[in-house]
């Protein structure tokens, strides 16, 4: 297999308004992308989210992990976690965003989905660790699920098949203007990867 297999073209911003998404379809070829998720599933030091919810720790049965350059601090739902050193997929995977986007990364937050029965609520990607503005790369892994974007303001929605081996990138002023979910789908019947590559600053 070879690292750099081709350099798609993203398509047209899928964002009506304030804020710049593109949809790469086909960054990984499936043989490699299944390829992958088989060695992260393996290899990944993968965790329980936990989430504080009015007043209430809440463990779900979503998993989790965060790996970066140094053992960066990510704070989210109330609940801090340090980042691990990388591993050869990771790397190789950031390098394949990285050539993609034209961008640079240095921390990556992975979610593992085990069903369509497990989704991620609606929020934004805005916590003072990030970079402002800055680009993140998320690649998906495994079973397509359908990804959606509401304005804060307006409330207009607008929805993103991510399939298997594709990367959805959001920069700009997204966070500031749109939150995002993955909701849950009785029609995915298999388990999900997404890798979500990020700047983190200070």
């Amino acid at each position: 297999m070879q690292l750099f297999d081709f350099t798609p073209e993203p398509e047209e911003n899928i964002l009506p308004e304030d804020g710049i998404v593109h949809y790469y379809r086909a960054l990984i070829h499936p043989d490699d992308a299944y390829r992958y998720f088989r060695k992260l599933l393996e290899k990944i030091a993968w965790r329980n989210d936990e989430l504080l919810m009015f007043g209430k720790r809440i463990t779900t049965k979503r998993k989790v992990a965060w790996y970066g350059d140094k053992p960066f601090d990510y704070t989210y739902s109330k609940t801090t976690k340090k980042a691990l050193p990388w591993i050869n997929e990771l790397i190789e995977l950031k390098k394949k965003a990285e050539l993609a986007t034209g961008e640079t990364y240095n921390s990556c937050l992975l979610n593992l989905y085990h069903s369509g029965e497990e989704g991620m609520s609606w929020h934004s990607d805005n916590e003072p660790e990030l970079k402002r503005e800055g680009a993140i790369a998320s690649i998906s892994l495994g079973t397509e699920r359908k990804f959606v974007f509401r304005h804060q303001h307006s409330g207009n929605k607008v929805e993103q098949l991510l399939e298997n081996g594709s990367l959805l990138l959001m920069k700009g002023s997204t966070q500031d203007y749109w939150q995002h979910a993955l909701p849950p789908s009785k029609k995915a019947d298999g388990a999900r990867i997404n890798l979500t590559f990020r700047t983190i600053v200070g």
